[in-house]
């Protein structure tokens, strides 16, 4: 595993602020212990600096993962977030989604979120930004990016798309074998 180069950086740390904006420091200077972002074979994983020292003695090519994927950068060079991070991105969330329960198996079947699944939406949530959806029992299911912004959304009509789709907790039975 090596750091990530400065064009890298760049891209990955661009995305990561789409979804969880300034809250990107309280993922690297933690109080616990200090983490850090590392990538393995276009994998970017987020590790604690001590379970990375103990990887070193390791080769590289017998080392499959260490950590949390939190995506994956493409061939042309774009950062792809990856649904193992949802964990971090509910904690550390700018804005958030609340779906109805009537819309959750549409959204972990990998579709976009309409207004008439809407439960509840952060004040102030512009449109084209990153949020994580949850439940309405808090429970994180995926994210996506707003089509409208919170003021737009109260005027729409029930069929109009609020959230485009970009991950969900079904990708880890659609995508099992891929994913890790």
């Amino acid at each position: 595993m090596r750091p990530l180069t400065e064009e890298e950086s760049k891209v990955f740390f661009e995305k990561l602020i789409k979804f969880i904006g300034k809250n990107v420091t309280l993922l690297i200077q933690r109080k616990d212990e200090p983490y850090c972002f590392r990538i393995q074979k276009n994998k970017v994983y987020y590790v604690s600096e001590e379970l990375m020292k103990r990887s070193q003695n390791i080769p590289r090519d017998s080392l499959a993962s260490l950590g949390t994927c939190f995506g994956r950068f493409t061939k042309t060079g774009k950062f792809k977030l990856n649904i193992t991070c949802l964990d971090y991105l509910a904690q550390y969330a700018k804005y958030k989604v609340w779906v109805k329960p009537t819309s959750e198996m549409s959204w972990m079947y990998g579709n976009n979120l309409l207004k008439a699944g809407l439960g509840r939406i952060t004040e102030d949530t512009p449109a084209n930004q990153g949020v994580v959806l949850f439940t309405m029992n808090d429970v994180p299911i995926g994210f996506g990016v707003t089509a409208k912004s919170t003021f737009e959304c109260r005027k729409l009509d029930p069929t109009a798309l609020v959230v485009y789709h970009y991950g969900d907790v079904g990708e880890y039975l659609r995508d099992e074998d891929t994913l890790f």
